[in-house]
């Protein structure tokens, strides 16, 4: 079936290809049976700064990343496989322009110009990448790694990549990211005044 068949259009708008709704059940499934457990958000209050992850670092990290910093967390980007100093595209800027964030400043920046924290983070938008960012960190023990979609509403553990997409899936996944950052937002705050009545507690 060609790409612009009526019939894959809801799938694009929803998914961003067929292989987006393909990845996005697989990664469903395994999150069901367990499968991504390693990446559950265990010790919230140990947070000190959300760092946003993908590829690029030019839509679904950037966007996510200007979202915290407007929601008022501590927050940074990176991207796996990128140019430091790169824009993001057009069509990023526009769609997150869409949902009230401004882009126009980012820039890119790679792992290997990105210093790790204590207390970082790492929110990850596919599991493949959540597991590359585990074998990079060698393993750290004074940071953290979870999947950013698991705070949507229906838990998307597979964030699929909208660049060169429609401006529906832009508008979709950012979406999508912006109930997940929001609904992470209400976790860390939970955490960090169930925090503050422990030290309030009698001894």
């Amino acid at each position: 079936m060609h790409a612009d068949h009526p019939l894959l259009a809801p799938i694009n708008r929803r998914f961003g290809t067929w292989r987006g709704l393909v990845r996005t059940v697989l990664a469903q499934l395994r999150q069901a049976g367990g499968g991504l457990a390693d990446f559950r958000l265990r010790q919230p209050e140990q947070v000190r700064r959300v760092v946003f992850v993908c590829r690029g670092n030019i839509c679904r990290s950037s966007f996510a990343h200007r979202l915290a910093v407007a929601y008022g967390l501590p927050a940074a980007s990176v991207g796996l496989q990128t140019k430091t100093g790169v824009c993001s595209p057009k069509a990023a800027v526009e769609a997150a322009a869409r949902a009230g964030i401004d882009m126009d400043a980012h820039r890119a920046t790679d792992w290997k110009h990105f210093e790790v924290q204590p207390g970082d983070l790492f929110l990850v938008m596919e599991p493949g990448q959540a597991i590359e960012v585990r074998e990079r960190l060698q393993g750290r023990r004074d940071v953290s790694i979870s999947l950013l979609g698991m705070w949507c509403p229906l838990s998307m553990p597979h964030l699929h990549d909208p660049y060169s997409l429609s401006a529906e899936y832009f508008d979709t996944v950012f979406m999508r990211i912006d109930q997940a950052v929001c609904a992470l937002v209400r976790e860390l705050r939970r955490s960090a005044q169930r925090a503050r009545n422990d030290d309030l507690l009698p001894v």
